[in-house]
């Protein structure tokens, strides 16, 4: 359960660095596209969509896992392979169902959040960001928008695809100098929907007979 989080969580992270925002080189269509795409998540009160995570080797995605998301403003919950993750705006509740254990840890300055906007809002830490053109993706049009390390963070290259049309993401591709690949694929968007009050609160009286680790 912890694993496929944190892996999860370092895709939608773009692994961020410290490195020297002065050498980026960032594409003014790139930008324009999504600083678009994040104003327009900003302003919903929430979103829910579907996702499919996959990882490999090279190119080529070997695991596929169905997850799905939804989020209000800073708030979120993730559910993915018979485990949940809540951010209640103070802390991170990871369950896990399987093993009848739930993480609490504190959001740091390190850590990794699930969320649209750390997609598009990554290429303003330490990513050079060009736009390469249109594609179509899953029946999608999508704008091709490319980042690279300005320093060795450890990956070689994201690739972001979105439809710039309804101002949403489609795909993003992760590949690691290690040759590794992570996919998410996301689908079935919605916003704006009544949820309950509940949503994103952890009630700790529905998991008695779990095992709780505070961080």
């Amino acid at each position: 359960m912890k694993t496929i989080l944190k892996k999860i969580s370092i895709v939608m992270m773009v692994a961020a660095t410290t490195a020297s925002f002065s050498a980026q080189k960032i594409d003014a269509k790139a930008k324009t596209i999504l600083d678009a795409i994040a104003t327009s998540y900003k302003s919903k009160d929430n979103v829910y969509f579907k996702f499919v995570y996959g990882t490999g080797t090279g190119k080529k995605v070997t695991k596929t896992e169905p997850g799905i998301f939804y989020s209000a403003k800073d708030l979120y919950k993730l559910k993915i392979m018979g485990t949940e993750q809540i951010f209640d705006g103070n802390k991170i509740y990871s369950i896990s169902d399987e093993d009848k254990e739930i993480t609490v840890a504190k959001p740091t300055g390190s850590e990794q959040m699930f969320s649209p906007l750390t997609y598009i809002e990554q290429y303003k830490k330490g990513y050079n960001v060009k736009y390469a053109g249109k594609v179509t993706v899953n029946g999608v049009s999508c704008d091709y928008i490319k980042l690279t390390p300005v320093k060795n963070n450890g990956i070689k290259e994201v690739n972001l695809f979105v439809n710039s049309a309804k101002k949403q993401i489609v795909k993003v591709e992760q590949f690691s100098n290690d040759n590794a690949v992570s996919v998410i694929a996301i689908n079935n968007y919605k916003e704006n929907q009544k949820l309950s009050s509940t949503m994103f609160t952890f009630n700790k009286d529905q998991y008695k007979n779990y095992f709780v680790t505070e961080l």
